[in-house]
């Protein structure tokens, strides 16, 4: 039988093995909503259905009064410069741990790699509430913790990111610069940087897209910001102050999708 035909029998081990793959998904996807305590009927009933409809009504008046404006600008503001601040602390952070964490060339002894890896998987297991939470004890309430918190987190997410990008970068001009003598530091800033610095970006423009959700989720927990608001005005059931505060986060988040769109046009132009 030729190798062909063989590649492509049943018996094959790598196509056993997806089917197996497959099958063991289907698995979890049932016992999933076997295990849930999925209502629909109770979801979608009239009564649920119209409490649902009376609320959303409620957010259809957002409360334009100037004293609160007044408020929400500077809230809106404080939110942004904490997911921007802490994306760019997250950036360096990242960069500096992603170094020793990946092997840039096949005899690279990488002697660091393992134990910075650990160090970016436990940043970035730990969620941004938890972060914030632990970093409140130390640095109070208020903006700052919340800060901190998205760095940490983010620290760890782009650490990994940025480490496989070194990894998978072209080998070519790095390996005519230590053909010739040159010292790894400056292979890696003439050589795999300039390669990787448009994927680099990305990663951290789509990051920060990501910060400005959390950064208004933490406010919840003290951090300030649009988060804080919300959190308030949804405990007293104030609909049109909550309102606001909604339409403030999706107009920062359509900015700074815009604008995050239009840097990745032009570094892909």
């Amino acid at each position: 039988m030729s190798e062909g035909l063989r590649r492509g029998s049943p018996a094959d081990p790598g196509r056993a093995g997806g089917v197996l793959v497959l099958l063991g998904l289907a698995v979890l996807v049932v016992a999933s909503f076997a295990t849930l305590d999925l209502q629909w009927a109770r979801f979608f009933s009239a009564d649920a259905l119209a409490r649902m409809g009376r609320f959303l009504l409620e957010l259809l008046r957002p409360a334009t009064e100037p004293r609160f404006v007044a408020k929400l600008v500077p809230a809106t503001l404080e939110t942004l410069a904490m997911s921007l601040v802490g994306t760019l602390l997250a950036a360096v952070l990242g960069l500096l741990l992603a170094l020793p964490a990946s092997r840039t060339w096949e005899g690279d002894p990488a002697r660091w790699r393992g134990a910075t890896r650990f160090v970016l998987n436990v940043l970035r297991s730990v969620p941004e509430l938890m972060w914030a939470s632990l970093l409140m004890i130390a640095a109070g309430l208020g903006p700052f913790a919340g800060t901190l918190a998205l760095a940490a987190h983010t620290t760890g997410v782009l650490g990994r990111l940025f480490a496989e990008a070194i990894e998978n970068a072209p080998e070519g001009p790095a390996f005519a610069l230590r053909v010739r003598g040159v010292g790894e530091g400056r292979v890696l800033l003439f050589a795999t940087l300039p390669t990787v610095l448009p994927q680099l970006l990305s990663y951290t423009l789509y990051r920060w897209e990501n910060n400005i959700r959390a950064a208004a989720v933490l406010g919840v927990v003290g951090a300030g910001g649009l988060g804080q608001m919300l959190a308030f005005h949804l405990g007293l059931f104030q609909m049109s102050e909550t309102s606001s505060v909604l339409l403030a986060m999706m107009l920062l988040v359509l900015g700074v999708d815009a604008l995050s769109f239009e840097a990745r046009r032009r570094m892909a132009a």
